[in-house]
């Protein structure tokens, strides 16, 4: 795939295109891009993902603010397995957020971007104030030259699934239903920071962790993970919240406690996968209770990665 940031750089061939903001790259963007690459099939042309790097709404007010699932480089990295030719990063501008749609179809798309079919997502929209839908977008696309369609949605169980539908999954602790609809176990990158050092006096010593990339942290609780430093992987519970047993602030925090492992990695970087939601966070009548439960909740962890696989 070649990611392409100026168009003028290259000798861009005629393609069929597909746009969004595809946070995650879940299974409902993979399911528009396999219509994009049949539809290309069927006319022997290139594929094209048309993408920004920051979010358009972002753009037209600084104080949006939106927890997401993948940064950035996540997101071209995840875009890159998809089988496409080319990735164009348009970055998205008050100048372009004025654009007619009928503008950026023939300015944008069909005069940069060389597009000369391009699939819609079942909500998709654009130009300035998002005012026109589908039947405009064809009517543009013939007095252009270019061919419109309308993809498909990806439903399960009735629920057409999107980004929205799995930031609220995430959010409301449904991890189960989080990691199925993104196809893959969602993840996080920190770095290990010196915290309250509680949880060694108590035969649990944990790992805080700094997490400063703008995506959601899932809902309070524990979690089985897979953890990642320095190119080992180990297997981890993490706690989510305010450790209410032991604290009586509203600060929320991240701690893994790595089975079977000792080794000071304080300011190393860490890479956190969540296998299973195993609890919520649970405000215990002291000390004792609370070390009980973290005993259960090891066993717990230990059985999930017996029978561990991974999403394919």
């Amino acid at each position: 795939m070649k990611i392409i940031c100026d168009p003028k750089d290259y000798a861009i061939e005629p393609c069929v295109a597909t746009i969004g903001f595809f946070d995650g790259v879940h299974k409902g963007h993979c399911y528009l891009i396999e219509q994009v690459k049949a539809v290309a099939a069927s006319k022997g042309l290139r594929t094209a993902i048309i993408t920004f790097p920051v979010h358009p709404r972002k753009v037209i007010d600084a104080n949006y603010q939106l927890d997401l699932l993948s940064t950035f480089k996540e997101k071209v990295e995840l875009l890159s397995n998809a089988g496409v030719d080319y990735c164009f990063l348009l970055e998205f501008t008050p100048e372009i957020s004025a654009l007619t749609a009928r503008d950026f179809m023939a300015d944008i798309l069909k005069n940069q971007f060389k597009v000369e079919s391009l699939i819609i997502g079942y909500d998709h929209r654009f130009g300035h104030n998002r005012s026109e839908g589908f039947n405009e977008y064809c009517q543009y696309g013939k007095e252009i030259g270019m061919d419109v369609l309308h993809a498909k949605g990806l439903s399960i169980e009735n629920k057409k699934i999107g980004s929205s539908v799995i930031r609220a999954a995430l959010i409301s602790g449904n991890l189960d239903q989080a990691n199925f609809y993104l196809g893959y176990h969602y993840y996080l990158d920190g770095v290990v920071e010196k915290g309250f050092q509680l949880g060694r006096t108590i035969g649990f010593p944990t790992a805080n962790i700094a997490i400063t990339s703008g995506k959601i942290i899932p809902a309070d609780g524990v979690y089985a993970v897979r953890v990642s430093v320095e190119g080992k992987e180990y297997i981890g519970m993490l706690n989510i919240g305010v450790r209410p047993t032991v604290h009586n602030g509203t600060n929320r925090t991240l701690e893994v406690n790595i089975l079977h492992f000792s080794d000071d990695i304080y300011d190393k970087n860490i890479h956190l996968t969540f296998i299973k939601r195993m609890r919520p966070e649970i405000k215990f009548s002291g000390i004792e209770a609370l070390k009980a439960q973290l005993h259960q909740d090891m066993k717990d962890v230990e059985k999930v990665f017996e029978s561990y696989m991974p999403i394919d």
